[in-house]
């Protein structure tokens, strides 16, 4: 956001869908471009800087799973993903390949920008002016706070979607306590509990993949009652 304006690619083939959200969003200071397939989003990527991609799952050609696990190997883009009523295994299946949040149809216009808002401030919310970075370490792992960037014990930087980085700090700042599943999805998006659970639990499982290097083992741990506790000690750097 170089030039203090979110640009937002939207991706949708349903025309009316399309020009409402765009039209939404630019009525609310972004600047906006949609697309209608896979194709499009590539050339559009290829050529402009974006903040931010909403992206509808049922398109023609390239489906939106597919595109989300492309867009997710080759950038840290924050990616909303649009999804029919009802579609909750493409809802999680879309979590499990690097979005960030979700949003079910049909929808309200504030849900959406509110969605936007949320993940945009948890994105750049690392880029604050300060004079001192905050770090936190454990088992060798470092996270800095303020760049919001992971480091594995040699040092390389390991990716993390905003909302991954998001659910690593609330546990590193938590460590050693029980934190129910309604706690997280509060402290990660701010959406309520009750049937939203899930989307905790595939964040988890794509956090334990890039932190656990150990066959078996896993430094965040399931409590049968219905929540999940981060074992190591945490320090700061």
């Amino acid at each position: 956001m170089t030039n203090g304006t979110p640009n937002i690619l939207i991706v949708e083939d349903d025309r009316q869908t399309r020009e409402l959200i765009a039209r939404y969003l630019g009525e609310h200071s972004f600047s906006v471009a949609a697309v209608t397939n896979g194709k499009e989003m590539d050339r559009y990527l290829s050529q402009n800087r974006v903040d931010l991609i909403v992206l509808d799952l049922m398109l023609p050609g390239d489906d939106g799973l597919s595109l989300c696990r492309r867009v997710r190997m080759e950038s840290m883009i924050p990616i909303i993903i649009l999804t029919a009523k009802g579609e909750e295994l493409d809802r999680i299946l879309g979590l499990e390949m690097g979005a960030d949040d979700y949003v079910p149809k049909p929808f309200n216009p504030r849900e959406l920008l509110a969605r936007i808002n949320a993940v945009l401030r948890r994105q750049s919310s690392g880029l604050a002016a300060s004079s001192t970075a905050t770090r936190l370490k454990f088992l060798a792992w470092t996270i800095d706070l303020r760049l919001r960037e992971l480091r594995d014990p040699e040092g390389a930087q390991v990716p993390l979607t905003s909302a991954e980085f998001d659910l690593l700090q609330a546990f590193c700042e938590r460590a050693g306590r029980i934190l129910p599943r309604d706690s997280l999805l509060n402290m990660t998006r701010g959406r309520p509990g009750g049937g939203f659970g899930r989307s905790i639990d595939v964040l988890v499982s794509r956090l334990r993949r890039k932190l656990d290097r150990t066959e078996g083992t896993s430094v965040i741990k399931t409590v049968r009652t219905g929540g999940y506790i981060f074992t190591p000690v945490v320090e700061e750097a």
